[in-house]
């Protein structure tokens, strides 16, 4: 069998580190590794082989890969296709102890090519580091205070978070954290990874896009801090089996997770609604397993949103959402994430805005979507202890039954999606794009969005009655707030509607290619139907209980226009 080898990338010359016994789990990644990826091979090995499907899920893996590297036709396909296509020839006359040596073979390829990797030296590093760089970039001028700063004061006024943050730190050492948050940018893993740093909250291993390793700078980073490596073009269901059985494996193992349970980035900008928790449900049979064997650690989920003022890849995402509605496994591969130019411009921009960013840590919840207290307790509803364990057990033992976790998954996806609704926070940008964009959408009655989308510059509201509307929204934003549904931005709460509007528009001025929207005299031109749709679509959920009478019918065509996304 000849396939690509995995190239690690090297590490400069550091001193060795030796992990310590307070140090969190991942730390000790490196040193269990290899036992991570015999567990997880023997355990998918196991599995095909009692299904007595063996030679089938041969074909399936070596047909779909196969097929998968005609069309590459480059250095992987050279190495590997000879490969695959000799398994299609020979699985026919294999025995069954060679189908499963091959398995096995190829199973430990795949672990072995998912599996990440975690240096406690690098993290030292990115943690001292990265912070300073990012002020440079954004500020040029503030570098040389930087240096010599331990938490750049730049950096921070742009990152905001909010929620239980000392809460979680109890927990963190109590039992595995599985943060889920939203997924806005590719940005999210590593202005999450900074937050959790700052906070003193421990760092997750966490799944990325294969293509998001193809930055040299970003990979090396990636690589040794936690990720591991999701390839999307795979199709075939060993594949699929190993990554989930390498993430149940760290779970077990209590190393702090995170998963993004809408799958890839909101291309459309609303929040996900519709979760694909295969990763995430791994959680709940790592729980059960570690029942099974005794091993009482808790787990908890952590809803979280990220919530940005400017998002990197905003035209990339929304183009993309436009063409290919409904197409959720379509991989962006050149987006403005690869570009360092648009890094520099996007965190330059960043510089002149403060609380660019929201992070908000929802309450945890233990995977059968009760909350907990301080000390990780399950609560009932009338705030009675109840024991979690409880749930995985049949006749009062802890028992494996897949088809009572999924239904377990099934429902903690319906709580996570409504936990995003409640622990959203309402960005100034976001809320100035949805009054235009609802705008649009008065003005054009009776057409459908691709229609809307053609009306660049068309359509102008005066800026007083701009200014108004945006106040009005603002109120009803703040008013559900105090009724536990929603967030507003600190710029929310703080500035007036006029600040709001012209902080927006500068904001948008300059980043991206063509203007969103811009003051020309005494109103505000709607430039870019499409941005003003992909950040006003925020509000989406809302939309209806923040809008005034006279714009009912608006607000309920952009509200269908969410349902149909």
């Amino acid at each position: 069998m000849k396939l690509l080898p995995e190239r690690p990338m090297r590490l400069p010359r550091l001193r060795p580190y030796v992990p310590q016994s307070t140090d969190p789990p991942i730390f000790w990644f490196n040193s269990e590794r290899d036992d991570i990826v015999r567990e997880v091979v023997r355990r998918v090995v196991e599995q095909k082989a009692q299904s007595g499907r063996m030679e089938l899920v041969l074909n399936e893996v070596a047909y779909y890969e196969a097929e998968r590297l005609e069309k590459q036709r480059d250095a992987e396909s050279r190495e590997s296709l000879g490969f695959w296509r000799g398994v299609l020839r020979r699985v026919g006359r294999m025995s069954d102890a060679e189908k499963k040596e091959t398995l096995r073979s190829i199973t430990e390829h795949m672990a072995r090519d998912i599996a990440g990797n975690f240096d406690p030296r690098v993290y030292a590093l990115a943690t001292k580091a990265v912070p300073k760089l990012v002020t440079g970039l954004m500020s040029p001028s503030k570098l040389h205070t930087a240096l010599f700063e331990e938490r750049p004061k730049a950096l921070d006024d742009l990152l905001i978070t909010q929620g239980c943050i000392e809460k979680l730190r109890g927990l963190a050492k109590k039992g595995t954290l599985v943060f889920v948050p939203t997924h806005s940018s590719n940005l999210d893993s590593i202005v999450l990874g900074y937050a959790l740093m700052r906070e003193q909250l421990p760092p997750v291993s966490y799944g990325a896009g294969k293509n998001l390793f193809s930055n040299p700078i970003i990979s090396f980073f990636m690589h040794n801090l936690g990720a591991y490596r999701l390839d999307r073009r795979i199709k075939a269901g060993v594949y699929k089996d190993t990554l989930k059985t390498y993430s149940t494996v760290l779970l077990e193992r209590g190393y702090h997770s995170l998963f993004f349970p809408g799958g890839t980035r909101s291309r459309s900008g609303l929040i996900e609604q519709h979760l694909k928790l295969g990763l995430a449900g791994t959680a709940i049979e790592a729980y059960a397993r570690n029942q099974v064997r005794g091993i009482q650690r808790p787990l908890w989920f952590v809803p979280t949103t990220i919530n940005y003022a400017l998002v990197l890849e905003a035209e990339s995402l929304i183009e993309d959402h436009l063409k290919e509605q409904g197409k959720a496994q379509y991989i962006i591969e050149d987006d403005e994430f690869s570009s360092v130019d648009r890094w520099i411009d996007f965190f330059r921009k960043l510089s002149h805005l403060s609380s660019a960013c929201v992070i908000r840590f929802g309450e945890p919840m233990d995977p059968f979507c009760n909350p907990v207290d301080d000390d990780g307790h399950s609560l009932a509803p009338d705030g009675h202890g109840l024991e979690a364990g409880s749930y995985v057990r049949r006749r009062g033992t802890p028992s494996l039954d897949h088809a009572r976790d999924a239904a377990y998954t099934t429902v903690l996806g319906d709580a996570i999606a409504e936990r995003f609704l409640r622990e959203t926070v309402i960005m100034s940008t976001q809320l100035v794009a949805h009054v235009l964009f609802r705008a649009i959408v008065a003005a054009t009655p009776g057409t459908d969005l691709f229609g809307r989308m053609r009306h660049k510059g068309d359509v102008a509201m005066p800026i007083e009655r701009l200014h108004a509307e945006v106040a009005e929204a603002r109120d009803a934003i703040l008013a559900l707030e105090r009724d536990g549904q929603v967030h507003g931005s600190p710029a929310l709460q703080r500035d007036s509607a006029e600040t709001l509007v012209e902080r927006a528009l500068q904001f948008w001025t300059g980043y991206h290619t063509l203007p969103v929207a811009t003051r020309v005299g005494a109103e505000v031109v709607c430039e870019d139907p499409a941005l003003l749709h992909y950040y006003g679509n925020r509000l989406v959920p809302f939309a209806t209980r923040i809008a005034p009478a006279s714009l009912a019918a608006a607000a309920s065509e952009l509200a269908r226009m969410g349902q149909r996304s």
